[in-house]
């Protein structure tokens, strides 16, 4: 529809709802007179009741709150039935037409005049009470902005939503290939005899999961299957590696890389070492002189 469209039809809604106005006004005034009111209270009448009406419908329409918007469509139900009422009584009793009816005498029976006559003296108190709540409530209101609450909704989403594990893969060996380690050479003595042992790294195999993000130490269970030595068996091993190692060449660096072990236990091995290469020098002298 396009904007002229839109506004004929407001137009007509809204002389519609000044005719219906017009006609329960006349009907409100009659029963507020009849209640007791002077004559600008009963000419007022009419707006205390069908204004809170319309004001209940704006605040239905603007609230976004679903408590606000549930506490409007019930002032608005009320107040509509209350009219309802109000009309009804007014066509029941002819004598309202004339303002021949007697004083805050609504109806024959006594407690049925008893409601009504509470019903119409209330209606004043209940716009004050409700219409200021109403009033409170749209102008405390602040609109939502469709992206924001886009927005809010999918950062909620996220946070509720817990973190999906992802199945375990299969285990599979991953297979290292044999390296073979050499001896530091040095450059200073080309005369000297290459060591000619080498020591070759076992294929290990590993068992891997799926990749998963660094959380700190590795676990004992995802390290490699490796033996710890003893002080001897390194002692024992390193004599091995390096029984054809010049002295010059017993550094505790070519030690830990040939070992892979720390570098204090590396140090350790040089210096022992050392002293066993000096300690038999020492004894080969003695024999020979």
């Amino acid at each position: 529809m396009n904007r002229a469209g839109k506004t004929l039809l407001v137009l007509a809604l809204v002389a519609v709802v000044g005719m219906a106005f017009r006609v329960s006004w006349n009907a409100l005034r009659d029963v507020a007179t009849a209640v007791g009111a002077d004559e600008t209270g009963a000419r007022l009448y009419p707006f205390v009741v069908d204004g809170l009406m319309a004001l209940a419908l704006v605040a239905t329409l603007v609230l976004t709150d679903r408590a606000d918007k549930r506490f409007a469509l019930r002032v608005l139900a009320a107040y509509t039935a209350a009219s309802l009422v109000l009309n009804f009584v007014h066509g029941l009793v002819p004598e309202l037409h004339g303002e021949s009816v007697d004083w805050t005498r609504l109806a024959d029976w006594d407690p049925v005049n008893w409601l009504l006559v509470l019903l119409a003296t209330s209606l004043p108190v209940g716009s004050i009470y409700f219409g200021s709540d109403l009033v409170a409530k749209v102008l405390h209101h602040r609109p939502i902005d469709p992206a924001n609450a886009e927005k809010s909704t999918q950062i909620d989403t996220e946070r509720s939503t817990p973190d999906v594990v992802e199945p375990a893969s299969e285990l599979a060996p991953v297979l290292v290939a044999p390296v073979a380690i050499e001896p530091p050479k040095q450059v200073d003595s080309p005369a000297e005899e290459e060591p000619t042992d080498r020591v070759a790294v076992h294929t290990v195999a590993a068992e891997q999961s799926t990749p998963r993000r660094a959380t700190g130490r590795v676990p004992e269970a995802a390290r490699s299957a490796r033996p710890r030595r003893s002080a001897d068996e390194l002692l024992a091993e390193a004599r091995q590696l390096t029984e054809s190692w010049p002295v010059e060449q017993l550094t505790a660096e070519g030690i830990r890389k040939a070992l892979r072990t720390s570098p204090d236990k590396a140090r350790t091995l040089r210096e022992t070492l050392r002293a066993e290469r000096t300690a038999d020098a020492v004894a080969e002298t003695v024999s020979v002189a």
